[in-house]
């Protein structure tokens, strides 16, 4: 007597994982909240001081929490993406970025430093074979629109230097290269870990501002201290860690589309907490920034949705 094998019930459908969108607007929010601590830090602060407190503050935090955690180590094939990330993202990007805002008013700033994500989409597809796909293209290039639209509309007369440009492109090069670098490590340790390392990293490399730090911050007033401290903790610390979880689960390119929400949450938090009123062609630039996100993100979905369609049939 053959028996017939019972169908077995289909497996309940799960709703679609939300950490890792979490994760990339908490980034999101938390750099574009440090523009904000930016401006009030860098008034007392120089460069390579501001960068190496930022990184300090930072380091400890992340070291804390590693510690509380119990993570260890990552395996050694980590460490070359956790040392070249940390020297060119943690370490050169934020000297060179504080450097040229110095040099060039905040809106061509802005406009240079946003070349990044193109960048990084570029990198990502040459050295790490990711695609391009048309609607991640397209939406970069709304979303870099708007942001040359939010820079025009920011940007100040005669402030700008040749230095400051060329300071600016370096940052825009140092960050894409760093989050390239960095994206194969996350094979081989957390996003905690990854972090942290690369954070570390970073600050030893910016030792050498340490008595800069030091005797600035003797004459800096509290709330300069204070905005550095927050940048440490927060757009550091918090925002890298969720930064390089998302980053882990999906590509350089779509990851970098993503910060080109920062500029239009700049212009909102500047309003909203420093009573800076947004002109019309500035408000116009954000709303491109947020509909070219909206557009690089679809195709992902998209194409998500019609794979677990294909697996149901």
């Amino acid at each position: 007597m053959t028996t017939t094998p019972t169908a077995r019930p289909a497996a309940p459908a799960t709703g679609r994982d939300w950490r890792a969108p979490a994760a990339a607007c908490t980034t999101v929010l938390l750099w574009a909240s440090a523009f904000v601590s930016i401006r009030s830090a860098g008034e007392a602060y120089s460069p390579g001081a501001l960068a190496l407190g930022r990184l300090l503050a930072g380091t400890l935090t992340l070291g804390v929490i590693l510690l509380a955690r119990r993570e260890g180590l990552p395996s050694r094939a980590a460490w070359p993406g956790i040392i070249g990330s940390g020297l060119l993202w943690f370490g050169l990007y934020m000297v060179v970025l504080n450097w040229g805002e110095q040099q060039v008013d905040a809106g061509t700033a802005a406009m240079i430093v946003n070349v990044g994500p193109i960048l990084m989409a570029l990198l990502g597809a040459k050295l790490l074979g990711e695609g391009l796909p048309r609607r991640l293209l397209t939406g970069m290039g709304i979303s870099f629109a708007g942001a040359v639209v939010v820079g025009l509309s920011m940007s100040g007369h005669g402030s700008s230097s040749v230095l400051g440009v060329l300071l600016c492109l370096v940052a825009a090069l140092s960050y894409a290269g760093g989050v390239v670098i960095q994206k194969p490590a996350l094979r081989h340790g957390s996003p905690l870990q990854i972090t942290t390392f690369g954070c570390l990293i970073g600050t030893l490399a910016c030792l050498p501002f340490t008595g800069a730090l030091v005797s600035e911050a003797a004459d800096a007033p509290v709330s300069a201290t204070l905005n550095m401290i927050y940048l440490g903790v927060f757009p550091t610390a918090l925002a890298f860690t969720t930064w390089a979880y998302a980053l882990a689960r999906t590509t350089a390119g779509r990851m970098g589309a993503t910060t080109y929400a920062v500029p239009a949450l700049v212009v909102l938090m500047s309003w909203l907490l420093l009573d800076e009123v947004p002109a019309l062609l500035t408000v116009a630039g954000g709303m491109l920034c947020l509909a070219g996100v909206a557009v690089s993100r679809t195709r992902a979905r998209r194409v998500r949705g019609e794979a677990e369609t294909a697996t149901a049939a």
